[in-house]
């Protein structure tokens, strides 16, 4: 079985979240405790993925890569690339058509956070089948702000709506997409649409029209934020404080999902812990040592 890479698109000018984002990338805003670009990447260990390409602007690079490094403190090859402006989704699998190989690859946005019961067993099984492309769906209240799915009398995804203006679902398409080897191709092929960009739902329609497109709904008990907005971060926020705190813990840890899917041993990972200054973060890793 060929190994799948990851890819997290990191780039974007976080006009949503200004005068946050003036200074700072939207992904390494902090998520109650963590840097946003945590959660993404936590999606993709969860996933059993290890090598994994961030792509962002130039001049945010250079912070991701203080913060992540290489990645072999967590048992991940990461590297990284950049996109001098914004061309749409499909435009980061064919900046990292070198880096994915000929492989499948699992794309997440960079500012998305996914958790929930069954979830990382969804992932593992997406991640096994490489063959079709997979894609997210979560309900939303008002579809009307989303991409939305369209589905035939059996429940078969059929097409994706563009914020509709009529009723279609309320399944919001997210931005985490599974594709198999030819994505790259795939998407060099495509034309851009009026606004100028390649769009990731021409892309999957590529692969519905051969009926290779499993569309997963994320169902009661799991939970989906774009954390592009101040509500949406400060939400996020509040339930990732609310649930680490009432259950003891922690949420996208990529230092004890590592240990955890045992990317690390037992010393890595307390060597990892002992080399961060005290605080609150740390005290709930060492927790997880004993609980």
């Amino acid at each position: 079985m060929m190994e799948i890479k990851g890819i997290i698109l990191a780039g974007g000018t976080g006009s949503r979240l200004h005068p946050l984002t003036a200074t700072v990338n939207k992904q390494l805003l902090p998520v109650y405790d963590k840097p946003a670009i945590y959660y993404p990447l936590t999606t993709l260990m969860l996933a059993g993925i290890r090598e994994i390409m961030i792509v962002s602007t130039p001049a945010d690079l250079t912070a991701m890569k203080t913060l992540l490094k290489d990645g072999r403190h967590f048992g991940l090859s990461l590297h990284y690339q950049t996109q001098d402006r914004p061309r749409g989704l499909p435009d980061g699998l064919i900046i990292a058509e070198k880096f994915i190989g000929g492989n499948p690859a699992a794309m997440v946005l960079g500012d998305n956070f996914f958790y929930g019961q069954g979830f990382s067993a969804l992932l593992a099984k997406s991640a096994g089948n490489a063959e079709t492309c997979h894609v997210f769906l979560y309900s939303v209240k008002d579809p009307s702000r989303y991409g939305i799915a369209k589905f035939d009398a059996d429940g078969r995804m059929i097409d994706m709506i563009e914020k509709p203006e009529k009723f279609v679902s309320p399944w919001a398409i997210t931005g985490l997409y599974f594709f198999p080897a030819d994505a790259a191709q795939r998407a060099k092929k495509l034309k851009p649409s009026k606004r100028g960009e390649l769009e990731i739902t021409d892309l999957i329609r590529l692969y519905m029209g051969e009926g290779a497109v499993d569309a997963h709904k994320l169902g009661r008990g799991n939970v989906w934020f774009d954390v592009g907005t101040p509500d949406s971060l400060l939400m996020a926020s509040n339930f990732v404080e609310v649930i680490q705190n009432r259950q003891n813990i922690l949420i996208a840890s990529p230092e004890e999902i590592a240990w955890r899917m045992k990317f690390i041993g037992d010393n890595d990972y307390r060597n990892l812990i002992g080399a961060m200054p005290i605080c609150a973060y740390r005290n709930s890793l060492e927790a997880t040592l004993t609980a």
